[in-house]
């Protein structure tokens, strides 16, 4: 069973008086364990895709099914739920709070979705910290870490609960291309250790070759999918 299917997934939103359709009769299927990416222009529907399917936002028509579950009629209470329990989020913009430091930004999802005792948080907070080399820069606020170092808080955050799915919205858009490589190739990293399934979004024509799966979309629909050498079966 995949575990993320998309059934003939329409989405469209009103501006005033139009009507603009962002996604149209979207159909795929993404297996467990698999690095993907969205590819496309802006405003080709990536974003949107990644919301669907992360339970931020509800198709206007179609049927979303995360981990056998079907998404696409939950309420607020319910996606939220959902989302603490299975789904973790990379930011382009990064979403750390500037009031907490990178050790507490990382545990905030343990203490605000799930109620893990605070051995058990902090063990998993230092663990995650470690794995993305930022353990000696736990104490420091957003401020005080650069771009790439805020985005492996990030990752280690969208980590830390052992999610089976992350969803990255263009998650190098705001790094130097040093530091957007080391970013990709933590997150290869963690899907190959943990075996977390990865779906992210991208632009880039050089990070895109880091994925195993490519979906190319344009003008909210899917014209391609293509299966790179370096991933298994599709």
């Amino acid at each position: 069973m995949a575990l993320v299917e998309l059934k003939q997934i329409t989405r469209t939103y009103q501006l005033g008086e139009t009507s603009v359709q962002a996604l149209s009769d979207i159909d795929l299927e993404i297996e467990a364990q698999r690095f993907v990416a969205f590819v496309g222009p802006s405003g080709s529907g990536k974003s949107t895709l990644l919301n669907l399917i992360g339970c931020l936002d509800r198709p206007t028509a179609g049927e979303v099914v995360v981990h056998g579950t079907r998404v696409s009629g939950f309420g607020p209470k319910e996606a939220a739920r959902f989302r603490g329990q299975h789904v973790g989020f990379i930011f382009q913009n990064f979403n750390l709070l500037p009031v907490l430091t990178a050790y507490e930004n990382v545990e905030y999802p343990l203490v605000m979705v799930q109620s893990i005792p605070e051995r058990e948080r902090r063990e998993r907070v230092t663990r995650y910290l470690e794995a993305v080399g930022m353990a000696d820069q736990q104490n420091k606020y957003p401020s005080q870490l650069s771009g790439g170092q805020r985005q492996r808080v990030a990752v280690a955050r969208a980590l830390v609960s052992d999610p089976e799915l992350v969803l990255a919205d263009e998650p190098t858009a705001n790094l130097d291309h040093a530091s957007a490589f080391k970013v990709i190739g933590l997150m290869r990293q963690m899907q190959e250790e943990q075996k977390t399934t990865f779906i992210f979004s991208t632009h880039d024509t050089k990070i895109m070759g880091e994925a195993e799966i490519i979906f190319t979309l344009e003008d909210g629909r899917i014209t391609s999918r293509e299966v790179l050498d370096r991933g298994g079966a599709a």
